[in-house]
């Protein structure tokens, strides 16, 4: 709806905490860099998603509107998505605290 460009895409992985999804997603929450600040799905202020879930900016950040997008609808859509996911049985519940997600995040700049 509306003129111009509204792409956004996710690339998504999800493992074991103690294998490599698992390295990668220490990896982004220690490895920040200017315009790329990784952050975790919450529900809410303080409930993480479980599995726990970081997001990966795919796109330089470089303004508000952008932190804004990220920060605001695109994370919550991705951490209720996870909790959708457990609640429905695509991620077992009882698999939750042993896995992790790392979800690369694209919106268009």
């Amino acid at each position: 709806v509306g003129d111009g460009n509204e792409v956004a895409h996710i690339d998504l992985l999800i493992g074991s905490k103690t294998g490599p999804v698992g390295t990668a997603f220490a990896n982004a929450l220690a490895n920040q860099s200017a315009g790329h600040s990784n952050l975790l799905a919450v529900l809410t202020p303080n409930l993480l998603a479980k599995p726990a879930t970081v997001l990966v900016t795919k796109v330089t950040i470089k303004g508000m509107k952008q932190a804004v997008q990220m920060f605001g609808p695109a994370q919550y859509a991705v951490a209720k998505a996870v909790a959708d996911s457990v609640a429905d049985g695509t991620i077992p519940a009882s698999a939750a605290d042993d896995l992790v997600i790392v979800c690369g995040v694209f919106i268009h700049p």
